[in-house]
């Protein structure tokens, strides 16, 4: 047996006390007169016997509460295990408040058996031991030690959230704060369904005692709208769009009768119905006819029971009333291109002379055309790399007699390889990538008998690492090729536009659709949905102008959030501030929004299995304590237990009391 307290029995010292008060009250003669003498001496005998006994008995009910009162106060155990922990402890609890914990248990949500866990674990410690209570949401008001009352307050106001977190992200936060802490003991326990997609715990650490208690739930099945997204990069307007949706399936059966509709200018429309194998996914094509500019805002939704957090999924985007081009020229005008340009409405072109260019204008345009200039000028080439790292795309085609010098630099400016010599010689083009977007389903199906252009004379190219082909020659050498530079797109063919040289103008069906999707095309396609938890940045065009204006973004939640201005783009902070899914406007006044982003819960839980109490063991039992469910049916004396020992301080307590109450009895009724 050991004692938790030992100090305390230093107080054993007190028996002595009974013992003195018996020596010197209980030894005093007292004087008893009798009228009649004859039976004095058979009295005395038995009165002295009766008394004797009494007082004995007396000394010894006080000599047995005072000992047990003063083990009780020490804290008696019987050690288990080498772990016994005496001393402050300083306890990490981690509840899983993410939305599978709304799911069943026998007779409540997950997420109140978890809290009544927590009280229990809370319970089993002592009011100077110190608790940090964690969730998914990982706020920074959780990265704190609480007493003991504060905590059981704290763990009350517990709501579901839309975040979720790997369970060793928790771990990380939870070291941190433990760390920092001079308490010599820490403990961390997670209280969770253990769902297989979060559990990631690495518990190698011996500086901390772990502890998993495992919740069980009503299987559930679940069907998931895992995503959506649009075929093009641009959505244009009076054309039809496609937008795709992958639906996911995550049972052992095949669920049918799946039910897609969307919703848009409040007005849901069925797209149809279908059916999904066992776990697979299935995806399914919306076709949207735009008829009007500007953001648009949809929300696509399934049906599905009974897990639906992950049935609804929203989205926004822009569209745009026209596509503008600009067209730098150092001579004529190309009617080819002209012409190219000017047979649809939504494609706006604008020429410019190379020497009367306005730089400043550059960025209201989706694609540059640079035909055949002369040479590249230092503030031309500055001008282009900032429209190309803003998003932009540039399409090159460089003149017969060019300055090398100053298109190299350019070219070396934005990593985009060099021009070389100017070779006459006659070249066919062979190759076109069906792969990459410009040529991706431009033709109905791949054929021998696409006319594709030849040249005779092009620029050896030296392409640099990354350098994507897009139309080649026999000979392997590049005719046109694609450079992604930062946000933008930079396209260099290596021959000359004009006819004499390259006759790609005159061949329709490849060079009006690569000018098309040129302008559309973009290497970060803007995001049309984000997740709450991992997108805590958002960007947009900065269209605020003085230094004192805000944004201020409304929705479910209205909130101003952190705003970081870099050239023309501003980058929105938002931190914990989205809460719940759906569309947030952007404003910097009221009744102009300038912008909508749509969030959606994180996918992360759409996954209903879980790890098993037998799983769990077999991962993490040569590290961790797994509390089972009939050691959780009385958990707090479980934890007591296992950091304690078998307890012992309640029984002297009462054998104190016993012995007490023992003296008055005796004391009372027992006639001398």
């Amino acid at each position: 047996m050991q004692f938790l307290y030992p100090l305390f029995l230093v107080a054993l010292a007190t028996l002595a006390i009974p013992v003195i008060i018996h020596l010197f009250y209980f030894r005093r003669y007292k004087k008893v007169l009798f009228t009649n003498v004859r039976f004095l001496k058979e009295v005395k005998e038995e009165s002295s016997i009766r008394s004797r006994l009494k007082n004995l008995l007396t000394l010894l009910c006080r000599l047995l509460a005072i000992l047990f009162l003063v083990l009780g106060f020490a804290q008696p155990f019987l050690k288990k295990d080498d772990q016994v922990k005496k001393g402050r402890k300083a306890i990490s609890i981690f509840i899983d408040n993410s939305y599978s914990m709304a799911s069943l248990s026998q007779d409540a949500p997950l997420l109140e058996e978890a809290k009544r866990k927590a009280r229990d674990v809370i319970n089993a410690y002592d009011l100077e031991d110190q608790f940090q209570l964690i969730t998914h949401n990982l706020s920074a008001r959780q990265q704190r030690l609480l007493g003991k009352e504060q905590a059981l307050a704290a763990m009350e106001e517990i709501e579901l959230t839309p975040d979720v977190n790997l369970l060793s992200r928790v771990l990380e936060r939870q070291k941190q704060l433990l760390n920092e802490s001079e308490i010599e003991h820490k403990m961390l326990y997670y209280i969770s369904d253990f769902q297989e997609n979060i559990t990631d715990l690495d518990l190698s650490d011996t500086l901390f005692e772990y502890n998993l208690i495992p919740l069980q739930a009503v299987i559930e099945q679940n069907v998931s709208l895992d995503s959506a997204w649009f075929e093009a990069p641009v959505q244009m307007i009076n054309q039809v769009n496609k937008l795709l949706v992958r639906v996911h399936n995550w049972s052992d059966q095949k669920v049918e009768n799946i039910q897609l509709s969307i919703k848009r200018e409040g007005t849901v429309k069925p797209v149809g119905s279908f059916s999904i194998e066992a776990n697979s996914s299935y995806i399914d094509t919306v076709f949207l006819t735009l008829t009007i500019p500007g953001i648009q805002k949809a929300e696509l939704k399934i049906t599905d029971f009974p897990v639906q957090f992950d049935d609804t999924y929203f989205l926004s985007f822009e569209v745009k009333q026209k596509i503008e081009t600009l067209i730098v020229n150092a001579g004529p005008v190309n009617r080819y291109v002209e012409s190219a340009f000017g047979s649809e409405a939504y494609f706006v072109k604008t020429n410019q002379n190379a020497s009367n260019l306005d730089y400043t204008s550059f960025n209201q345009y989706e694609l540059i055309l640079l035909n055949e200039l002369s040479e590249i000028s230092s503030g031309l080439s500055a001008a282009l790399k900032n429209y190309l790292e803003q998003g932009g795309n540039v399409l090159m085609f460089p003149a017969a007699t060019a300055n090398l010098v100053s298109y190299n630099d350019f070219l070396t400016m934005i990593n985009a390889g060099s021009l070389e010599m100017y070779d006459t010689t006659g070249r066919v083009v062979n190759y076109y990538n069906t792969d990459e977007f410009i040529f991706n389903d431009v033709f109905e199906r791949t054929r021998g008998n696409v006319r594709l252009p030849t040249t005779t004379g092009n620029y050896i190219v030296s392409n640099r690492l990354g350098a994507e082909k897009l139309l080649g020659y026999r000979d392997g050498k590049s005719f046109l090729t694609k450079y992604v530079v930062t946000r933008g797109n930079f396209y260099l063919c290596t021959a000359p536009l004009d006819l004499a040289f390259n006759n790609l103008v005159t061949q329709a069906e490849v060079f009006i659709p690569m000018l098309y999707k040129m302008a559309l095309s973009s290497s970060e396609r803007s995001k049309i949905a984000y997740s709450i938890g991992n997108d805590s940045y958002v960007e947009m065009e900065n269209r605020a102008s003085g230094a004192d204006v805000v944004y201020k973004v409304t929705g479910p939640s209205s909130f101003i959030p952190g705003q970081v201005t870099h050239g023309k783009q501003v980058t929105l902070s938002l931190h914990d501030q989205v809460k719940e899914a759906g569309f947030y406007d952007v404003y910097l006044k009221e009744g102009e929004m300038l912008k909508t982003f749509a969030f959606n819960s994180d996918r992360l839980e759409s996954n209903p299995a879980c790890l098993n109490l037998s799983m769990l063991q077999n991962t993490y039992g040569g590290d961790a304590t797994i509390i089972a469910q009939t050691q959780q049916a009385n958990l707090g004396e479980f934890i007591k237990e296992k950091d304690k020992g078998v307890i012992l301080w309640k029984y002297c307590l009462i054998l104190a009391l016993i012995f007490l109450a023992l003296e008055t009895l005796i004391i009372r009724f027992w006639s001398v």
